[in-house]
């Protein structure tokens, strides 16, 4: 039976309820020593936006966690997409002072110093990916042989409906082309998971929902304080707790079923042990994924209508129109008319913008020890 553990926190003790929960899903015996551990942050935005990004404290508390239990040899992996920016977005969320602090290097899979993308033949039988990309299935030569750490956030998603430890693979192991993927996206994830467990030794996730988004994701969403971390070796069963605590039902998630039926995962809640905190498996957030601009035009592309015209939209050169129209909707429209009103009341009245406000690393650990 997959394990989720789930944990309380505050921020006054979110580091060592990131050790606790990291412990309670046993990730010492889910990763292999001696070799490589990639974190792979999540950046669903460049802009700091609360629940869109992968915490600093979630970050800190994984290294700690790792450092702790003997795995020395740590790296960060960031991924841009067309629409967003490592570089700043590492900055704005604080994540490179916390790599900066404990000397975790920061690796980019779209940089040919760091990493080159070689063509995979995966073992599994493929969903999706072989018929998407039909001259080849191209990952990162890195990623081989080293264990993985997601580190995503609790938050809706308008192609998903929520998003998570296996929609965080979708930027590590795919390169800017990935968008051709939307219109197969459930089966995708699941081919990239099985690709995983291929080349991965180990796999865990650390999932932050210490502030959870809930509308429109993975960035026009409202900000909903939450207090809870999850972690797992099993990237289904923790996706699947994430849905049911926010108020779905996991096993109508594509993505979480067809992994569950392929053994990928468990996916079915009543199949999946929660340890912790366990009287947190009976909250139902209420969550409402909803739709906004750019869902409207993807939806029509990718899975209405006009699906036939999918590949003159976006495998074509026409495909910068709509980066450029996503570029300006959610940097110049809607985060200044909306978005920025939601990160000043979070700074302002919430425990956890108050903590990111001040943030500096290595001043809770101090504080612990």
């Amino acid at each position: 039976m997959s394990k989720v553990a789930i944990v309380k926190t505050t921020p006054q003790t979110v580091l060592q309820d990131v050790e606790r929960v990291m412990q309670l899903a046993e990730v010492t015996d889910s990763l292999e020593t001696g070799v490589t551990t990639i974190l792979k942050n999540n950046l669903s935005w460049h802009l700091m936006y609360p629940s869109a990004n992968t915490t600093p404290w979630q970050l800190e508390g994984t290294i700690l966690c790792l450092r702790k239990a003997g795995f020395e040899d740590l790296v960060c992996v960031e991924n841009e997409t067309v629409v967003t920016s490592a570089k700043v977005g590492e900055i704005l969320n604080k994540q490179r002072p916390v790599c900066e602090h404990y000397s975790v290097p920061i690796k980019y899979n779209f940089k040919q110093t760091d990493m080159k993308w070689q063509r995979y033949e995966p073992k599994a039988q493929m969903i999706a990916l072989d018929k998407v990309f039909a001259k080849g299935i191209f990952i990162p030569d890195y990623f081989h042989g080293k264990n993985v750490v997601h580190l995503p956030t609790m938050k809706c998603h308008i192609y998903t409906n929520i998003t998570g430890a296996m929609k965080n693979a979708l930027g590590g192991l795919l390169d800017n082309k990935r968008h051709y993927c939307h219109s197969r996206i459930n089966e995708a994830l699941v081919d990239l998971l099985a690709i995983q467990k291929e080349i991965h030794p180990g796999i865990f996730t650390v999932t932050d929902g210490t502030t959870a988004g809930n509308g429109a994701g993975p960035r026009t969403m409202e900000p909903v304080t939450k207090n809870i971390l999850l972690a797992s070796d099993d990237c289904v069963a923790i996706d699947a707790v994430c849905a049911k605590l926010m108020g779905f039902e996991p096993m109508e998630h594509d993505f979480i079923r067809l992994a569950h039926e392929r053994g990928l995962g468990t996916g079915r809640f009543s199949e999946i042990e929660i340890v912790g905190d366990v009287d947190v498996k009976d909250q139902n957030w209420g969550f409402a994924t909803g739709d906004n601009a750019a869902s409207y035009v993807g939806k029509l592309f990718w899975f209405g209508p006009a699906r036939w015209l999918e590949k003159l939209m976006f495998h074509t050169p026409l495909v910068y129109f709509f980066i450029f129209a996503s570029a300006i909707y959610h940097d110049k429209i809607w985060y200044p008319s909306h978005g920025r009103k939601a990160v000043n009341k979070w700074l302002a009245n919430s425990p956890w913008g108050k903590l990111f406000a001040d943030y500096q690393p290595g001043e809770l650990a101090d504080r612990d020890s």
